[in-house]
């Protein structure tokens, strides 16, 4: 990763200030929101996965055309960048899973809801191979994840 990615004035609007409209809080302020429903929910496993799943958000924030009339930021492909950051990390295998899918469910459900079948299929393959037990897990985290936005 190159610094230069992280002395833009994108990367420290999107920690601090803001991100777009589903989110109220910039990533920082929303992953410690996230931690304090993980452990008010005793769901400790989840812990460093909060602390941890959107930290690739503010290196690839930008504002495609919409952003700018709107003054928001987007964060495509943040969950693989966030994995990409800690993948040789030394944290357990179920964190770093939580991180590179936490947003897998949501983004099949919006990638079927706008028609995108090609995405659709993508994701859906990697869905498939995860297993049952986990795909819980990952409804869990999604849960806490959409309670921080707020």
């Amino acid at each position: 990763m190159k610094l230069k990615r992280i002395f833009r004035k994108e990367f420290f609007i999107t920690l601090f200030i803001k991100q777009n409209k589903w989110h109220k809080y910039g990533v920082l302020g929303h992953t410690l929101k996230l931690v304090y429903h993980v452990v008010k929910a005793k769901r400790y496993n989840m812990i460093v996965a909060g602390l941890l799943h959107d930290i690739g958000k503010p290196i690839i924030a930008y504002q495609d055309k919409e952003d700018k009339i709107t003054n928001e930021y987007s964060f495509h492909n943040h969950e693989e960048l966030s994995y990409q950051i800690i993948k040789n990390w030394k944290v357990s295998s179920y964190t770093k899973q939580l991180v590179r899918y936490h947003y897998l469910i949501r983004g099949m459900s919006k990638a079927k809801e706008k028609n995108l079948i090609k995405k659709y299929n993508r994701m859906k393959r990697s869905y498939d191979k995860l297993d049952n037990d986990f795909l819980k897990e990952l409804e869990i985290f999604m849960i806490f994840d959409d309670k921080s936005k707020k």
